[in-house]
């Protein structure tokens, strides 16, 4: 089955929001062996939601459309699918009552004329239920052609995929298991990581695709396959992912949406160990992504900003002339707030960074993106100079990244 996705709204071409329904629906449905050959961004304009929409009925078996559902004057999507399936509104019931209840749950009983027109529905569409909002889905189905019409809240799509999309398009789609997989990479360029995998891309790619997906904090590769059945395109993929880290095993930390915060609070829970952070430059971005993990309790025992020198003396007991003598950027300081936060924490494990993020702070022994990132437990005690770049947010985010993959490759015995 061929698809073709439309995602509504002004925002989207204006840039105000990024379109991430389209990438999440894309994924969603090559899982199930549905090709999407086309995504198009259309205003909040009738005629061109029509337009798009006639395109897309002729010329694919699937038409995945979102946004515009809303109760406002700006949400056209609902007419624009009466005049194109040549039918009228009308009022539905269940609908109004899944409003009033959905509304209730959050401590509003009164329904108000924009709410009630959430009710107000194609009469030729079978009703999508939204369990996450107040505008419903709608199906169609005339002459062979598939239409799926879905609010443009990421939340309230998503649960609608999973609820009813996916499973209705997999009974009607039957054909090629199209499966992919996202190996996650981090600490090693895009272009150091092709030319150790250059001969095995070549390979492999005899029956699969492989993709290099690089991003500020790694590189995803992704693998993708195409087969008969679902045994078949497990198999395939497996040897696709085993024939990769035979030769890049220490660079992937994870496998899909498996972030690094997780991985490494699954490493600290198995092992019984505590962890924590001393933060210059990264401002508490580690410790906000380890906190992200639910159960960080178990192993997070702090984390402490000791941003100015002042507080890297007081909080942490980095000694002022360590300071003087080399500077708060420093390999000597850097180990020095490791292991200062792991000694009065009483942690296992501390880890620190320190260094110029940017855009001003440099001299000319240490330029913007200058990073050192510390590491301390009770067996040693070191520190490594990273140079990421001239981007303030960026530079903040790598070193947050590190920080965290050389915690894991120390879990994991391997070489940093």
């Amino acid at each position: 089955m061929r698809a073709e996705i439309i995602t509504i709204g002004d925002e989207l071409l204006i840039g105000q929001v990024v379109n991430t329904n389209a990438s999440y629906i894309g994924m969603k449905l090559s899982e199930i062996g549905v090709k999407v050959e086309r995504i198009v961004s259309v205003g909040d304009v009738e005629k061109e939601i029509i337009e798009e929409l006639r395109y897309a009925f002729n010329n694919f078996d699937v038409v995945i459309l979102t946004g515009g559902l809303g109760p406002t004057h700006d949400d056209v999507t609902k007419n624009a699918l009466c005049k194109f399936f040549n039918t009228d509104l009308v009022f539905n019931e269940d609908v109004l009552n899944q409003v009033k209840e959905f509304l209730a749950k959050r401590g509003r009983t009164e329904i108000n004329e924009a709410n009630k027109s959430q009710a107000l529905v194609p009469r030729k569409a079978k009703i999508i239920t939204n369990y996450w909002g107040t505008a419903p889905g709608f199906l169609f189905e005339e002459q062979g052609k598939t239409v799926i019409v879905m609010p443009g809240v990421p939340k309230e799509m998503m649960g609608m995929m999973e609820n009813f999309v996916i499973n209705y398009l997999s009974q009607k789609a039957k054909g090629l298991v199209i499966k992919q997989r996202v190996l996650k990479t981090t600490g090693i360029p895009e272009a150091y990581l092709y030319e150790k995998l250059k001969d095995t891309v070549e390979e492999i790619e005899k029956f699969c695709k492989i993709a290099f997906l690089p991003s500020a904090l790694g590189v995803k590769i992704r693998i993708t396959v195409e087969a008969k059945n679902q045994i078949e395109a497990d198999n395939l993929i497996n040897e696709a992912e085993k024939k990769i880290r035979e030769k890049v095993n220490k660079y992937i930390y994870g496998i899909d949406d498996e972030e690094l915060e997780e991985v490494v609070g699954k490493l600290l829970t198995e092992r019984g160990l505590k962890l924590a952070i001393a933060e210059s430059c990264t401002g508490g971005l580690i410790a906000d992504r380890i906190t992200n993990v639910p159960g960080s309790s178990k192993y997070f025992e702090r984390g402490i900003v000791a941003y100015s020198n002042e507080a890297k003396i007081q909080i942490l007991g980095v000694p002022e002339e360590l300071i003087k003598n080399h500077g708060a950027v420093s390999r000597e300081v850097a180990e020095a707030m490791a292991k200062g936060v792991r000694e009065i924490s009483g942690a296992d494990i501390g880890i620190s960074t320190t260094g110029i993020a940017g855009p001003t702070g440099a001299t000319p022994t240490k330029p913007i993106g200058l990073i050192w990132i510390g590491y301390s437990d009770k067996n040693e005690t070191f520190a490594k100079e990273f140079r990421f770049g001239d981007d303030r947010l960026e530079n903040k985010q790598r070193a947050a990244q590190m920080a965290l993959e050389i915690l894991r490759r120390k879990l994991l015995g391997i070489e940093i």
